[in-house]
């Protein structure tokens, strides 16, 4: 988690590592003025003002209005970057594929659906989408392209730009696909997790105070991302979040983690297409159960409102250990109130009256639009980061987004 003080290092890495502290802070919104920043950091507000004025030169750093200050003369507004620039971003699914093109701050313009083989592999599937994704640049200005995002439906090895091991993407596993795009577009890319993705689009749009937050994905498979203290969390291994194989008691379908009972065998939505088809009811797809359930279809309600109670269950034990401020749901199930509903009983039957008392629970505002947003703004971030590099030297391979912080819109 992140440190409101740290003392930044000094030394041969002194330069990097304050601009690396002041890029994070203004990122994660926790300062916005140089006063704040030399107050967070511990530094002499002149060595603040070189680093601004050095990150300003270059681009990364940017003034915007003024702020009025108790006893003394207004104080100018910090902001990341420029807003001459974007990236173009991707969410992934079965079958197609959200595109658009985000902008510094969360802004999303231009967003569509395209068809996505993902089960042809990478090398079949990934040439198409980078077509749309360069005509989506082209229309916005291809010098001003900064970074290039895709939200994948699989684990990620973000340190080696890999899909690691993806249940449901035959061909992916091990495949280079950050090196792929940045050959591609000639600018960085970052690829992510969906339901990190998605944390981070969700914190970057919503109240500045809600720092501690769960963002669940409902889709055909279930997945969380972890926002502690404004910035992602990705645990020892990258797997914070991974809910979808916790051991439902009432569970014992085998799951492709070679275990039975998992959460994903009883509240995804393809074990409620299994379940479904299994009492009779005709259904090929999760679209299918949520058109069935959206017109209270009895068979697919009632599926759908136990599906919401076991991730309920699941959900109470981890709100109870993290006490976050925010649940927010996602995905296709999201959009059922029945399902909904459910996940919000359980959560208030299965924690703490502490742990709820300000607990909001509530689908993502930025539907599906969150994992998109959250794909570009890795993008971005990690422009920034290459972008440092030509000021301090640093490599920026080792610092492929500035500790993971959220840019968010307030800033």
């Amino acid at each position: 988690m992140a440190e409101k003080s740290v003392p930044h290092r000094r030394g041969a890495t002194g330069v990097s590592s304050l601009a690396e502290r002041v890029l994070e802070l203004l990122a994660s919104g926790q300062a916005t003025t140089r006063t704040e920043l030399a107050a967070l950091l511990g530094a002499a507000p002149s060595t603040i003002s070189l680093t601004v004025s050095q990150l300003m030169a270059h681009g990364l750093v940017a003034e915007q209005g003024t702020r009025s200050s108790t006893g003394g003369r207004p104080r100018k507004v910090l902001r990341l970057g420029g807003s001459d620039g974007f990236a173009v971003a991707a969410e992934v699914g079965g079958r197609h594929a959200h595109v658009g093109v985000v902008l510094p701050g969360g802004g999303l313009t231009d967003v569509s659906t395209v068809p996505f083989a993902t089960a042809d592999g990478p090398e079949a599937a990934l040439p198409g989408l980078a077509r749309t994704l360069e005509a989506l640049a082209e229309r916005h200005g291809r010098e001003q392209l900064r970074g290039v995002g895709l939200c994948l439906p699989g684990p990620v090895d973000v340190e080696s730009g890999l899909v690691t091991l993806p249940a449901r993407m035959p061909g992916w596993n091990r495949f280079p696909v950050r090196t792929w795009l940045e050959e591609r577009f000639g600018v960085p890319a970052a690829i992510e997790n969906d339901a990190n993705c998605m944390a981070v689009g969700e914190h970057s749009v919503q109240p500045a105070e809600r720092r501690q937050s769960i963002m669940v994905k409902t889709g055909s498979g279930i997945g969380a991302g972890v926002i502690a203290d404004g910035r992602l969390y990705r645990g020892g291994t990258g797997a914070a979040g991974e809910i979808t194989h916790v051991r439902v008691e009432a569970g014992d379908t085998p799951c492709s983690c070679g275990n039975t009972g998992c959460l994903e065998t009883v509240a995804s939505g393809a074990a409620l297409v299994r379940i479904l088809r299994e009492r009779g009811v005709d259904v090929a797809s999760v679209e299918d159960v949520v058109r069935l359930a959206s017109d209270a279809d009895p068979e697919a309600t009632r599926a759908v409102r136990q599906a919401g109670r076991y991730l309920g269950m699941v959900l109470a034990a981890n709100v109870n250990f993290f006490n976050p401020d925010a649940v927010y749901l996602g995905g296709m199930l999201s959009t059922l109130e029945p399902f909904v509903a459910a996940v919000r009983s359980q959560l208030y039957e299965g924690c703490h009256p502490l742990v709820t008392r300000h607990l909001v629970i509530e689908r993502a505002s930025l539907g599906a639009d969150a994992g998109l947003v959250g794909a570009g703004q890795f993008a971005l971030q990690r422009a920034l980061a290459r972008a440092l590099q030509s000021i301090t030297g640093t490599d920026a391979a080792r610092h492929p987004v500035p500790h993971q912080s959220v840019v968010r819109t307030d800033v």
